[in-house]
């Protein structure tokens, strides 16, 4: 049973650092691409970084690269997201999602091709 895990989430001033933290369980974390999604309020879920387990290539959106940082610990089958120099409009709630290696490849940060989802973890970044 495939679960994912979102937490580390919190107030945080702008300007200051996040570490989001993913637990996963139920699948073989190095056969699968896992990534960091948000949604604000209302607006569309918008996907910011996948990672592939099992080589470590990386993808980041436009709008966090060289602030937001992907990586995993494979002996915890866990992967985390370090936000730096965070803005108001980092504000959302963030989710982690899982698919085959191959998602990343063929679909990127697409949120709508990726199927296992965990709970979110809400960040609030005020200004």
């Amino acid at each position: 049973d495939v679960q994912l895990q979102a937490s580390g989430g919190g107030l945080v001033q702008a300007g200051r650092s996040l570490r989001l933290t993913c637990a996963t369980s139920g699948f073989t974390f190095d056969r699968y691409a896992i990534g960091w999604f948000r949604q604000a309020p209302g607006k569309e879920r918008e996907g910011i970084s996948v990672i592939d387990a099992g080589d470590g290539s990386t993808l980041y959106a436009d709008a966090v690269k060289g602030r937001f940082t992907i990586s995993t610990d494979n002996a915890k089958n866990t992967v985390y997201l370090q936000m730096n120099s965070l803005k108001p409009e980092d504000t959302a709630v963030y989710f982690c999602a899982a698919e085959e290696r191959d998602y990343m490849t063929r679909y990127g940060l697409r949120f709508w091709r990726y199927a296992r989802w965990g709970r979110g973890t809400l960040v609030t970044v005020s200004s």
